[in-house]
């Protein structure tokens, strides 16, 4: 099956410097890129992200993808994560990540969202937040309060997967043009690095695989206080609108 966008893609993670294990999982294999940021301080953190990340994994066999497709795994994904023990908190995962689907034949980049991890598209020298934070923090900016945002803890999120919250997805449909550099990625990195560095990265790396190890690189050295995973999907070639 022809896919609409053909991609080149890399990916890193790593545990960081502060914790004892990676709780991150992802996904880097067309037409799929994820990045699933198990929830630190709850049990079985690592698990419910891993979870997540296989059954979205059931949908690799396809070409494109669709947003049916991707809310049903989103559904599976959260009764696997609430099956999970429970200690005195219930295990929990951000998600967030692109899948190459397609609108009357052209090419586009679905993108999905529930949580603080976070997915760019850098384009043109221009690097762009696609998703939006669920986080305090975030909600405060909107609200106009930036000093109290300010002194709130950024790893407070206000949706997930599992963790006793109904783990609703943002979803955008983005047209997809060749050139196109995608970023997915956890809070570990851009805790660490601002927009503007991760920009200059992804500018100097033509390599995907060497701008997602980079990334992940430079996070730590500026402090991998968290775990840290990066994926990198370039578009190569993009299908155009099927003639009516």
């Amino acid at each position: 099956m022809n896919s609409p966008i053909v991609v080149r893609s890399g990916a890193a993670t790593h545990a960081g410097l502060r914790r004892p294990i990676n709780e991150d999982s992802h996904l880097a294999q067309a037409p799929l890129f994820l990045v699933a940021d198990g929830m630190g301080g709850h049990a079985a953190g690592d698990l419910a992200s891993a979870a997540v990340v296989e059954e979205f994994g059931a949908l690799l066999n396809r070409g494109r993808i669709a947003v049916d497709d991707m809310s049903a795994a989103l559904e599976r994904s959260k009764a696997r994560v609430d099956a999970l023990p429970s200690g005195a908190r219930p295990a929990g995962t951000t998600l967030s990540g692109v899948a190459v689907s397609d609108v009357n034949g052209a090419a586009y980049w679905l993108v999905i969202n529930v949580g603080d991890s976070r997915t760019y598209r850098y384009a043109d020298g221009a690097l762009d937040q696609i998703t939006i934070d669920h986080s305090m923090v975030q909600e405060m900016l909107d609200n106009g309060e930036v000093e109290l945002a300010q002194r709130v803890r950024r790893n407070v999120i206000t949706r997930a997967i599992g963790a006793g919250s109904t783990g609703i997805a943002d979803f955008w449909m983005i047209p997809a043009e060749v050139g196109d550099r995608i970023l997915v990625c956890s809070d570990g990195l851009t805790n660490e690095l601002d927009d503007e560095r991760v920009r200059e990265v992804l500018e100097d790396e033509a390599d995907p695989e060497s701008a997602a190890l980079r990334l992940v690189r430079e996070a730590m050295a500026n402090g991998g206080n968290d775990n840290i995973t990066a994926v990198v999907v370039d578009a190569v070639s993009v299908a155009v609108e099927a003639p009516a």
